[in-house]
């Protein structure tokens, strides 16, 4: 069994390079719309964190890439997302097809909005 990773660049060193590249562009996404974020390791994958406090997490697969967790939304929101839907709390985007960056920016914001909240 292979090392917890024990920083996102090690996480992301360990993945295929799809996936990999996926991944640190999901990265980039999050941190151009939440700038103030910063990032850890959490359950052996990578976390996006305000004041230290995991609030989104994202992970690499043979055959796609998945975000955690699903936020609320609006109408729209909830028919954007709905494609990704994979069970209860995680939204899954197949590699090979188009990575909808800009709505993954969507859920980051949405997810810290909760989180500024609590």
């Amino acid at each position: 069994m292979a090392a917890t990773p024990t920083s996102v660049d090690d996480y992301l060193a360990g993945q295929p390079e799809a996936e990999r590249a996926v991944l640190q562009q999901i990265r980039e996404t999050v941190h151009r719309v939440l700038p103030e974020a910063g990032e850890k390791i959490s359950y052996a994958i990578p976390a996006v964190t305000l004041d230290g406090r995991a609030f989104m997490s994202f992970a690499g697969w043979k055959a796609h890439v998945s975000v955690y967790p699903v936020p609320d939304g609006d109408e729209a929101f909830e028919r954007a997302i709905e494609p990704y839907k994979a069970g209860r709390g995680t939204l899954k985007f197949p590699l090979g097809e188009p990575i909808p960056y800009d709505l993954i920016a969507q859920v980051a914001v949405q997810l810290a909005e909760r989180e500024r909240r609590r």
